[in-house]
């Protein structure tokens, strides 16, 4: 069941905030049903290009990593994005139906033999632009959040 849930598309008056949840086939580029919405609505609730910038690399490759290699590219099977931004918090959760894997068995990229290794980088570039990433038990859904710094002045 494809769900686009298109009347959660539409900011929530009550809070200041747009969400959104929408079934992504598990094919490449699938990423782009739902990034541009999102960065267009981070804009919208006043965040930083530099935040923005962030955001769009960890959720772009939570997704590709929820596609590629929890789903298998397996057309039968589809990735699902809940995102919810407001002025000071970006939460955005991606889940496929892999068996999902266990984040702390993921080697360090940046020790001295891995360095050379193309793979294994996506779960330090989402913790370095996130506040908050965490997975659950099973490893196929992690949830990525961004608190708005306070602004300076």
């Amino acid at each position: 069941m494809a769900h686009d849930a298109a009347a959660g598309a539409q900011p929530d008056p009550s809070s200041g905030g747009w969400s959104r949840e929408v079934d992504l086939p598990s094919e490449r580029g699938a990423s782009r049903l739902v990034m541009e919405e999102l960065l267009e609505q981070l804009g919208h609730h006043g965040w930083e290009p530099t935040d923005i910038f962030g955001i769009h690399l960890a959720v772009e490759e939570a997704i590709v990593n929820a596609i590629v290699h929890g789903n298998k590219l397996d057309p039968a099977k589809t990735v699902r994005v809940s995102c919810a931004v407001t002025p000071q918090m970006a939460r955005i959760e991606i889940t496929d139906a892999g068996v999902g894997f266990d984040p702390a068995a993921v080697p360090d990229c940046t020790r001295d033999e891995r360095l050379e290794v193309p793979s294994g980088r996506g779960v330090m570039l989402m913790r370095s632009f996130m506040t908050t990433i965490a997975y659950n038990a099973r490893g196929n859904s992690v949830l990525l959040e961004k608190q708005r710094a306070p602004h300076a002045g």
